[in-house]
């Protein structure tokens, strides 16, 4: 973490300060350890000084690393000012891109000494770049995920609904050692499938129907994310074909996945498949995005993103077509970390179609 807090003072001179705050939870939390729900960060040329509230007293003085710890009784903001910590500074930047405006204009009026150098993406690329150690934490995140879907191929069938298998996904997440869900489950069958984000409902699941399952947790911190669709029995000609497209497109954009491609040359080799299959026009979102710390972090891939992607970033690969006059949809996902020279699939699932 040490060597974290040295990573964001070398960014001190492109932002043309020589102070930054962070108050991002997830950037905090990537740059000192810290892993409580209050706290900002200051990073100076030579030190830093890490300020939350007393709930989290024992866990920050365990937990951060890099910075001086201080215990505010009050504000966080109050602390920064009774103890003088932004006094060293003439020119402060903050993280405008997750300050409210009442938080900046809170921050001039209390420190009216300091120029406040609004900057946005100020870590985007250096937490995008995943070391060892959290690629390591992103692939037993994924192992639980997959360990889960592998219980709910076992459990679903006709009858049950879409909320009853979702709370199913929960629960087992939970016990075999996530700490929360990454995002809610979805679980959407037949004419729900059509619908990418599709909530879980009390719709019965039906012989014949596809149902997409998307699923992810956070375990230490790091994000898993995976889909995959699922028939109950035979769903017909119309759907197989599509189902069969969606994995060739996803097996065209792992085949040339790889750092220094830009993300929309990626999202492009998996929608060159589609349009052969007359199904383009159904794959309405991205290819993927990155994540870690955050379910949806930087870098995206799709058709207008035209950032290169850059070498460690774990990426979400995951086309789909959704076709409501046919009343199914099929989405399927893995997590990739990008190489120099291609990619390593953090995903082990099965991908053929299963007919339960």
């Amino acid at each position: 973490m040490a060597n974290r807090i040295s990573r964001v003072q070398c960014r001190l001179e492109e932002l043309d300060a020589n102070a930054l705050l962070l108050t991002s939870l997830p950037d905090i939390r990537w740059t000192c350890g810290f892993t409580g729900s209050n706290g900002l960060l200051i990073v100076g040329p030579e030190s830093a000084q890490f300020v939350t509230d007393g709930r989290y007293t024992e866990q920050a003085r365990a937990e951060v690393a890099g910075a001086e710890v201080h215990i505010a009784e009050n504000g966080l903001s109050d602390l920064v000012d009774e103890e003088g910590l932004l006094e060293p500074f003439s020119k402060v930047a903050f993280q405008a891109d997750s300050v409210s405006v009442a938080r900046r204009d809170n921050l001039a009026e209390t420190h009216d000494t300091v120029e406040w150098v609004p900057a946005t993406t100020v870590l985007t690329a250096q937490v995008a770049s995943k070391d060892r150690t959290e690629v390591e934490q992103i692939r037993a995140s994924q192992s639980i995920t997959e360990s889960v879907f592998e219980a709910v191929v076992d459990f679903i069938e006709p009858g049950l609904t879409e909320r009853e298998v979702a709370a199913e996904i929960v629960y087992r997440h939970l016990k075999q050692g996530a700490d929360s869900m990454a995002f809610d489950p979805i679980v959407a069958s037949g004419p729900n499938g059509a619908r990418p984000h599709a909530r879980p409902t009390d719709r019965t699941l039906q012989a014949g129907e596809m149902v997409v399952v998307d699923m992810g947790c956070f375990r230490e911190g790091y994000a898993s994310d995976m889909t995959r669709t699922l028939a109950l029995g035979d769903p017909g000609p119309e759907a197989r074909r599509g189902y069969e497209a969606v994995l060739r497109a996803q097996e065209a954009a792992l085949d040339v996945a790889q750092a220094g491609m830009t993300g929309k040359g990626l999202d492009g080799a998996a929608r060159n498949v589609l349009e052969k299959a007359d199904l383009d026009d159904y794959f309405s979102h991205g290819l993927g995005h990155g994540l870690g710390l955050q379910i949806h972090e930087w870098p995206r891939v799709s058709r207008t993103a035209d950032d290169e992607l850059p070498e460690g970033a774990c990426v979400t690969i995951e086309p789909g077509v959704y076709v409501p006059e046919q009343n199914y949809g099929v989405r399927i996902e893995d997590i990739v970390v990008l190489r120099a020279d291609g990619s390593e699939n953090l995903t082990r699932s099965p991908k053929e179609l299963m007919m339960l």
